[in-house]
């Protein structure tokens, strides 16, 4: 005799082997997954304000470390500086025109992302 084991065991036909219908009730309702909520819930005004400041903070420290990168590895300042004399091997790479693209590819990398993030902005109401 094979049972369907969706369907609920009932009190009288318990056996030391099988569980009992509430403790199969109570296995089932920890594995299943919560319901899915139909409405969104709202926030409120300051965590929608602390939101939009945290979102504008990371657009503006996107952009100016990304103008940083574009920029900075091309000035005199990246390799004439005090932390690089004791390191000549280093200063030698740096100064390669590889390193130095390779910063301002990260640095175009860092505005899209930060500019990105600011055009999706978008609130949960």
């Amino acid at each position: 005799m094979t049972t369907d084991p969706n369907l609920p065991v009932e009190r009288g036909a318990a056996t030391p082997s099988q569980p009992s219908s509430t403790e199969a009730n109570n296995r089932t309702a920890l594995l299943d997954s919560p319901p899915p909520s139909t409405q969104p819930q709202p926030h409120s005004g300051v965590q929608l304000w602390m939101h939009r400041i945290s979102v504008f903070l990371f657009v503006l420290v996107s952009a100016v470390a990304g103008v940083l990168l574009v920029i900075l590895p091309w000035t005199p300042e990246w390799t004439d500086n005090y932390l690089l004399l004791l390191f000549p091997w280093l200063r030698t790479f740096i100064s390669t025109g590889f390193f130095r693209g390779l910063c301002s590819g990260l640095g175009l990398l860092d505005i899209w992302i930060g500019f990105w993030e600011a055009l999706h902005y978008h609130e949960h109401n």
